[in-house]
């Protein structure tokens, strides 16, 4: 088995010596971290709710109900391309139209 290379950050800890591998972690000891938060500002509240959100995908009509289709993989393969071709989304281009006929 390959042994991975270690990253530069950690390597720069595998090189230190004892002390100064305990001022440098100094922090990571610490009981309690939640001293040094602070409530977040309206910004940074908007922007950490943004994130928060599922993606999901969006609504259209009445919503989405999630279905499982077996589809055979080289017809896949073949509306994938369309798609790409046609520039759309993958799978919405190809099976959203044809599921309307």
């Amino acid at each position: 088995m390959k042994k991975r290379k270690a990253t530069s950050e950690s390597n720069r800890y595998e090189t230190m010596k004892p002390d100064e591998l305990a001022e440098a972690t100094a922090a990571y000891g610490r009981e309690m971290a939640i001293d040094a938060f602070r409530p977040l500002t309206k910004a940074e509240r908007a922007r950490w709710n943004r994130a928060r959100r599922n993606p999901g995908r969006p609504r259209r009509g009445k919503g989405v109900k999630v279905i499982s289709v077996s589809v055979e993989q080289d017809l896949l393969v073949e509306s994938d391309r369309l798609a790409r071709r046609l520039g759309g989304t993958i799978r919405h281009s190809s099976f959203g139209p044809a599921s309307r006929v």
